[in-house]
C-alpha cells in the first residue's frame, strides 16, 4: 500500500506542475509573440518493491516524473497596428536583443519603441540589435521605414538592418522570462520576412487550454480519491490486525 501511495503521489505532483504550465499559457493568450508550453514526462521504474519475502518476484514499480517543458514554436497570427515601430516576423526569424550584461537573447515580440535617448528598445527597455549593434534615432531621421528583410531607412537614408536569427533546433531554446529566449549558435535568419506595422499574436489556443485544464483537474481529483481509498484500506488493515490476539 505504501508503494501505491508513492506512485499516486508522483502522479499528483506531476499534475500540479502541469496545471501551472497550462495556467501560464492561459495568462499569456494576449502576450505578443508568446509560445505555448507543454510539460514533458518520463517513466521512472524501480526494480523491486519494498517487500521482498514473497515467493514470487515483485513487479516493477512505475512512477511518473516531469523533467521539463517543450515549446510550441508555430507562428501566431499577425495583427496589423499601423505603428511604424511594431514589427512581426513571417517565418522562422527571431529578433536579437541585448541584455544588460552584454549577452544576446532572442524574441518574437516586435513591439518596439524609442527610449528617451532615441534608442530602439523592447517594451521592457532592452536594446534591439542591428547588424551594427544598438541603433539610435534623432528628430532629423523623420519617418522610419523597415523593409521585409529588416533593412532600416529614414529620411536621412539607410541606417542599418535588424539582426535576425534562426534556430536550427527550436526546441533547444530556453525561456528566461519577459518573452526572451537564449539559444547557443543561432544562425542568420534563413526563411522569414519582417512585416512593419504588425505584431505577432500568441499561439495559445484558448479552447485547447481550457480542455487541458479540465482534463488535468479531473485526473487530479481521481488520483486524490484513489489515495484516500488506499489510506482508508491501510487504516482498516491496521485496525483489524491490531485487534487480533497474538
Amino acid at each position: 500500500m505504501e508503494n501505491a501511495q508513492l506512485i499516486s503521489l508522483s502522479r499528483q505532483i506531476a499534475l500540479r506542475n502541469q496545471i501551472d504550465v497550462v495556467a501560464s499559457n492561459m495568462a499569456n493568450i494576449n502576450t505578443t509573440g508568446f509560445k505555448a508550453q507543454r510539460m514533458v514526462f518520463e517513466e521512472v521504474t524501480m526494480p523491486l518493491a519494498e517487500a521482498s519475502e514473497f515467493k514470487q518476484s515483485d513487479q516493477r514499480l512505475s512512477y511518473v516524473q516531469d523533467y521539463g517543458t517543450s515549446f510550441n514554436m508555430l507562428q501566431g497570427s499577425v495583427r496589423l497596428t499601423g505603428n511604424e515601430l511594431d514589427v512581426a516576423v513571417d517565418g522562422d526569424g527571431w529578433f536579437a536583443i541585448a541584455m544588460p550584461d552584454g549577452s544576446e537573447t532572442y524574441t518574437r515580440d516586435g513591439s518596439f519603441k524609442l527610449d528617451n535617448t532615441g534608442k530602439l528598445v523592447t517594451s521592457t527597455g532592452k536594446e534591439v540589435l542591428t547588424d551594427g549593434g544598438p541603433i539610435t534615432f534623432t528628430a532629423q531621421d523623420g519617418k522610419i521605414t523597415i523593409s521585409d528583410d529588416g533593412t532600416i531607412s529614414t529620411e536621412l537614408g539607410l541606417r542599418g538592418k535588424l539582426k535576425m536569427v534562426s534556430f536550427e533546433t527550436p526546441q533547444m531554446a530556453k525561456a528566461i522570462g519577459e518573452n526572451l529566449y537564449t539559444y547557443e549558435n543561432a544562425i542568420p535568419m534563413r526563411n522569414g520576412k519582417v512585416i512593419q506595422g504588425g505584431l505577432e499574436g500568441s499561439n495559445v489556443n484558448s479552447i485547447i487550454e481550457v480542455a487541458h485544464m479540465i482534463e488535468i483537474t479531473r485526473a487530479y481529483e481521481t488520483v486524490s480519491t484513489m489515495m484516500q481509498k488506499t489510506d482508508d484500506l491501510r487504516e482498516n488493515a491496521i485496525s483489524k490486525l491490531g485487534s487480533l490476539r497474538a
